[in-house]
């Protein structure tokens, strides 16, 4: 079988005080995101999002429907998001064929019927880190190159968190439904990313760590500012981030790691801020 799902439920914040780490891990990470030759998904109940790895390393891939859907095609009444973090690949949906290197996306909107996933060549392959929200309505597919991307320089040396947002999938650059989804490089010596820490009630978020050395780790911070808890999180994982919680990471050596929303609206900017001196 080349796909597998699992069901992740929602979470409330006062629940979610009482966890101890294997429980926060249970409901919150998502350890195992690629596996060779097989598309791996979790469905969550966090606006229905859902978050997946797609890697061809030597077979195409179909992206076929699953029992949670109740639907004949996949995007029938979904929109999906999919930035390539390996070597060039090639995705085809409904008989047209877009080539996508590393670091680019592509946006395939409700309603396509058959999307398949393949890498260029074997001996490089392609990984797709995927995420698909519900959509009401349809928006053309589109690939965007990561010099079409709306880019953020935010953060400053002295207080490790300098960066860059690639905003690849957001208004402006290409039209969604609901999904918003970018990538954000560190500079070399930054370890902190989002800081100050934020929340945004009208819509969940998931984050994707990659380029972390061997042996290194990220702390995953979240929950309200008032109560907050940690994760750490290995290279190529995934954490899974509820609208009620905050959502920031240092790392103990340099990173990029992928964000994606679904939810109320498409304000990239709606965000209520914590001060690092208030959070507890």
């Amino acid at each position: 079988m080349t796909i597998s799902i699992e069901e992740r439920f929602a979470v409330h914040k006062n629940d979610y005080k009482n966890y101890d780490t294997s429980k926060l891990r249970e409901h919150f990470l998502i350890e195992s995101v690629f596996k060779p030759n097989e598309i791996c998904l979790t469905y969550t109940h966090y606006d229905r999002i859902i978050v997946g790895g797609i890697y061809p390393v030597d077979s195409v891939l179909h992206l076929e429907s699953v029992d949670q859907l109740k639907s004949d095609a996949f995007l029938a009444r979904r929109e999906l998001a999919a930035i390539n973090i390996g070597g060039e690949g090639i995705v085809t949906v409904d008989g047209e064929k877009y080539t996508i290197a590393a670091k680019e996306a592509i946006y395939i909107g409700k309603g396509a019927q058959q999307v398949s996933f393949a890498s260029t060549t074997a001996s490089d392959p392609a990984k797709f880190y995927m995420n698909s929200a519900p959509a009401h309505q349809q928006f053309p597919t589109k690939k965007v190159g990561k010099s079409d991307a709306n880019v953020l320089s935010l953060g400053d040396a002295t207080t490790c968190n300098e960066r860059e947002i690639y905003q690849l999938v957001i208004g402006g650059v290409v039209e969604t439904c609901q999904l918003q989804m970018g990538m954000t490089e560190l500079k070399p010596g930054s370890i902190w990313n989002t800081m100050p820490m934020h929340t945004h009630s009208r819509r969940m978020e998931a984050y994707f760590y990659f380029n972390l050395p061997e042996e290194h780790a990220v702390c995953h911070f979240m929950g309200p500012a008032d109560e907050t808890r940690h994760i750490w999180v290995g290279n190529e994982q995934a954490v899974v981030s509820p609208p009620w919680s905050m959502h920031s990471g240092v790392g103990t050596a340099n990173y990029t790691f992928i964000w994606g929303m679904a939810g109320e609206n498409l304000d990239y900017t709606d965000m209520d801020f914590h001060n690092p001196a208030d959070l507890k």
